[in-house]
């Protein structure tokens, strides 16, 4: 129902407990959602933490868009709740949340600033780019089934392509372009 239409009381009756129960472990409904929330973003943080990184830049991006998928295709509800939710957060604990959000996202800015150096990637702005991948990849919970016709191991192979092509040097996307418009179809 989203967090604004949601009561204390319906959480209870969701959870099968009675409301003051619930009261003895969160005083508020934004306790609830800061937990959810913060609690979130450390768990990725963490288990991001623990991945190999591999020191050529598109095996670590390989690396990232597996481990960025594989740990939020199980997860599409928490998802949904740490980025549509997110404006109902206090201002304080939207700045703890971003924060923690700008943690994450500053691992693939570094990979991707990384290839940009090393000229494997195009990114001038490794910011703009780390965003915009992100979103791919989290987008995914939009729309996955886990009885739909691609499994995850089909997603993550596309999805590295298309993280690897938005950043591939100009060259070979411009080798891409030719050789799509000189194949017949």
């Amino acid at each position: 129902h989203g967090y604004a239409a949601v009561s204390m009381r319906a959480i209870a009756a969701e959870v099968g407990v009675q409301p003051g129960a619930l009261y003895n472990h969160v005083a508020t409904k934004q306790e609830l959602l800061h937990d959810l929330m913060v609690g979130h973003m450390h768990a990725l943080l963490a288990a991001w933490a623990e991945e190999p990184r591999p020191k050529d830049p598109a095996a670590a991006l390989a690396a990232f868009t597996r481990f960025h998928l594989r740990w939020h295709l199980p997860r599409g509800a928490a998802v949904f709740v740490s980025y549509m939710e997110l404006r109902n957060l206090e201002p304080e604990t939207f700045a703890e949340v971003e924060t923690l959000r700008r943690r994450y996202e500053t691992e693939l800015r570094a990979i991707l600033a990384q290839g940009a150096r090393a000229g494997v990637f195009h990114a001038p702005d490794p910011s703009v780019a780390a965003r915009a991948i992100i979103a791919m990849l989290t987008g995914v919970t939009n729309w996955y089934r886990p009885d739909g016709p691609l499994s995850p191991a089909e997603i993550e192979s596309i999805y590295i392509d298309m993280a690897l092509g938005a950043v591939a040097p100009r060259e070979a996307v411009a080798e891409r372009e030719d050789d799509a418009c000189s194949t017949p179809a």
